[in-house]
């Protein structure tokens, strides 16, 4: 089976003062997760030296926890692949801009046939998991789009698939996939590269929507 976590950086503010950009990245994996026990371990040692720790949340997690999360990631980066989709708000086409549905479909559409393609040998089953915090407000939207580009591609490859929509502090790869699109998202936002050049030989794929300019994604 084939696990594929979904995390998401950025606003829906379309004005200036929103985000420039809107980063949607998914980590691909397959079963034993290696690096689940040194990140267990890691939680545990920071309460042992009295600081307390619920769980890894790259944008608010202090400086020397990042520092020891993204150790551990750099660490294991052969194990997973991440996908990750980038969107310059400013030059999406204003049907979009007002429309969180339409907005979800076309982008996770781009997103999963980045995520898919090439998947060797295709696997019988894909489970998809978001984070289930950011997006219940958008629960419907995300599902639905992602069911629209999933089912023809498990009827084609004679596979099937579940969504689940959890909470990250239950589930550490949702943490991990936090983690990278945080290091992506400010390289786009804020041109920081220090945690990005330490992952990024895990990246599979980093696809600038409007690269060329705007285009009729609408």
């Amino acid at each position: 089976m084939l696990y594929i976590f979904i995390d998401e950086s950025g606003n829906f503010d379309f004005s200036p003062s929103g985000s420039k950009y809107f980063t949607v990245s998914a980590l691909s994996i397959v079963r034993p997760f290696p690096f689940i026990q040194s990140l267990i371990d890691l939680k545990h040692d920071f309460w042992q030296s009295g600081y307390e720790i619920e769980y890894f949340h790259a944008a608010v997690d202090s400086w020397p926890v990042r520092n020891q999360v993204f150790d551990i990631l750099k660490s294991h980066v052969g194990c997973f692949k991440i996908d990750s989709l980038i969107i310059e708000k400013r030059k999406t086409h204003p049907a979009l801009q007002k429309d969180k549905s339409r907005f979800y479909r076309k982008m996770m559409g781009i997103l999963m046939d980045y995520v898919l393609r090439g998947q060797s040998p295709p696997y019988p089953k894909v489970l998809i998991i978001t984070d289930s915090i950011p997006v219940q407000q958008n629960r419907k939207n995300i599902s639905k789009a992602l069911k629209l580009n999933l089912a023809e591609w498990a009827i084609l490859h004679n596979s099937s698939y579940d969504i689940f929509h959890l909470s990250a502090k239950s589930e550490i790869n949702l943490q991990i996939v936090d983690y990278i699109n945080w290091a992506i998202f400010r390289k786009w936002e804020q041109g920081d590269t220090s945690k990005y050049l330490e992952i990024r030989s895990c990246i599979n794929s980093e696809f600038d929507v409007f690269h060329k300019g705007p285009r009729n994604y609408y």
